[in-house]
């Protein structure tokens, strides 16, 4: 009866269009009142302990934050930059370097709908003009923008890992191979396309060029070797991590870039001017520009566009932990996987299970909150029937992926479908080729643990 309750309860609301947060405090609470011995005054303590007790999740805001910086600045402009005159004179090359935009600028902005609508907005229109089809390129960006949660660093890897209180940098060490492998078959399948359909290229610009894009973009870059080589090295924790990351982030969106706050706009040397006097006019601009940032306008923007987001998403985990609770409390995880493992289900028909309920939830709900819910639940079966729980991780995140391109809660159908004015129908239709390719990937991390676990073995190996 307890456990009826809290899931009809749960699928009420939602079907009532309850925002998420709340559909699992109320079900929560109403599933303690009526059948536990539990007061009123542990659901307050279990949402206040839901955030401070999860050291992992103060990364959730600093990576927000480090995002929005980014993408406000011009940070996406010269990663596109950098990859069209890396293998944009490849046969279907401006395709394949969107893929590979999509894939640097995912490993600093860690959000898929990020990813989207910062590469989107600036690629699409490109590859339109130079001759490729405008499903096509649709597609491509739609599709690549969900490595915005697989390549680390990623907020629903750390979700997962609070949900379920394993290693966040292990799970970002798992979600590397995976994240560059998927982008390397997105390219493939672009390459053969192009090669078919005669898709066109554009020349080389030679190395000058291309060194000069790459210092251009260096900037931005850095950042993915800041957080994942500290992360990686043992240096700092995720949460340490992206700390670093925020700070370096609005450094150089408003020092460097000079893309927004109060130095937008200043040159780094006028026309004739010469380096001492440049050297000096820079240093009282930074002193300045540090003394303006708390009442600059854009600044407060960006920041404030951050502290909605991370509310909104550390709201969400404060009520789906005290969900989880009731589950824990109830031994409803506990009781299923009991029943799973008395079924005889070998681990790999139950892997097939959690893909189809994963790809159902992927139609209807948030990442974020299929995690929450859903980790807790599986995460114990999968432990009983030997199935590494950074594999589990890597297979639940690759299906939020999928998630992301399904209607009629596809984040990223929204995002293309408002920088292209198309309809969500017309989006969907130009990413069902590479939901197909997608599907295909998520067989392979599904039955081939080895593709997750190589990297996190190996560099445990070395310590």
């Amino acid at each position: 009866m307890t456990i009826a309750t809290l899931f009809i309860v749960l699928l009420l609301c939602m079907l009532l269009g309850m925002p998420i947060a709340i559909a699992l405090g109320f079900s929560s609470m109403l599933t303690i009142l009526l059948f536990s011995n539990d007061s009123l005054a542990s659901i307050a303590l279990k949402l206040y302990e839901s955030s401070s007790e999860h050291y992992t999740l103060l990364a959730i805001p600093f990576f927000i934050l480090s995002s929005a910086f980014l993408s406000t600045g011009g940070v996406a402009r010269r990663i596109i930059d950098f990859a069209m005159d890396s293998v944009g004179h490849i046969k279907g090359g401006l395709a394949m370097a969107s893929v590979m935009a999509c894939m640097l600028f995912a490993a600093v902005s860690g959000s898929s709908p990020a990813t989207v609508a910062a590469i989107g907005s600036i690629v699409i229109i490109g590859m339109v003009k130079a001759g490729y089809p405008e499903k096509f390129a649709a597609g491509v960006i739609t599709t690549s923008g969900t490595l915005g949660i697989l390549i680390p660093p990623s907020i629903v890897m750390l979700v997962y890992a609070a949900a379920t209180e394993v290693s966040a940098a292990r799970m970002f060490m798992a979600g590397l191979i995976p994240g560059l492998m998927m982008g390397g078959l997105l390219m493939l399948a672009i390459y053969i396309t192009a090669r078919i359909k005669g898709l066109p290229s554009r020349p080389f610009p030679g190395v000058k060029q291309l060194g000069l894009s790459s210092a251009k973009a260096i900037g931005g870059l850095m950042l993915i070797v800041i957080v994942l080589g500290s992360i990686y090295g043992g240096v700092a924790s995720p949460t340490e991590a992206a700390a670093v990351a925020c700070v370096y982030a609005y450094l150089v969106a408003v020092f460097g870039y000079r893309d927004i706050g109060p130095l937008k706009n200043v040159a780094w040397r006028n026309e004739g001017e010469s380096l001492p006097a440049a050297v000096g006019r820079n240093l009282f601009h930074v002193v300045l520009g540090l003394l303006k940032t708390p009442a600059d306008k854009e600044i407060r923007n960006v920041v404030r566009d951050g502290a909605k987001v991370s509310i909104m998403l550390l709201f969400i985990i404060a009520n789906a932990m005290l969900f989880a609770h009731v589950l824990t409390t109830e031994r409803i995880p506990h009781i299923i996987a009991e029943t799973i493992v008395g079924w005889g289900l070998p681990p790999w028909a139950f892997l097939i299970v959690v893909n189809l309920l994963l790809l159902a939830a992927g139609n209807f709900m948030e990442p974020s909150a299929i995690l929450l819910i859903m980790a807790p639940i599986l995460f114990p079966i999968a432990v009983k029937l030997g199935i590494d729980p950074i594999h589990l991780g890597i297979i639940m995140v690759v299906n939020m992926e999928i998630g992301m391109l399904t209607p009629p809660v596809g984040l990223n159908l929204f995002v293309t479908a408002g920088i292209t004015n198309k309809s969500i129908g017309w989006v969907i239709k130009a990413c069902l080729p590479w939901l197909l390719l997608l599907l295909t990937f998520l067989i392979l991390i599904t039955y081939i643990p080895a593709i997750s676990l190589a990297l996190p073995e190996y560099l445990d190996s070395l310590r």
